[in-house]
């Protein structure tokens, strides 16, 4: 299934713009779209939330990382602040996503 993009104005796809790619493209009505992609979404925040890794077989996995505590500073005043420990989400694109992104980069001949 080819989907088509030239309708998205914007710089960043938004949950709408999907729904309506959804509704326009495949047939789904508009409340069916946007509950489609709200519990796409919903499924994998709470797998994050949970510690658990995402995979999206040909697009990437997104991970869970913990990071220790460390000495801050904030770089206004040069003041030093601790930086509790966290957990953060990272995100790694799959081999075919990135050879997808170089395959449509053409570069500036100067």
């Amino acid at each position: 299934m080819d989907l088509s993009f030239e309708s998205i104005e914007t710089p960043a796809l938004t949950k709408a713009q999907l729904a309506e790619l959804l509704f326009d493209q495949i047939g789904l009505n508009k409340r069916e779209s946007k509950d489609m992609i709200d519990a796409f979404f919903d499924l994998i925040s709470q797998k994050l939330v949970d510690g658990e890794d995402v995979k999206i077989s040909g697009f990437g996995n997104f991970q869970i990382r913990t990071k220790a505590p460390r000495p801050g500073r904030n770089p206004r005043t040069g003041q030093s602040i601790p930086i509790e420990a966290r957990r953060v989400v990272t995100f790694h694109a799959s081999h075919k996503l990135k050879e997808q992104i170089q395959g449509s980069f053409t570069p500036a001949v100067e």
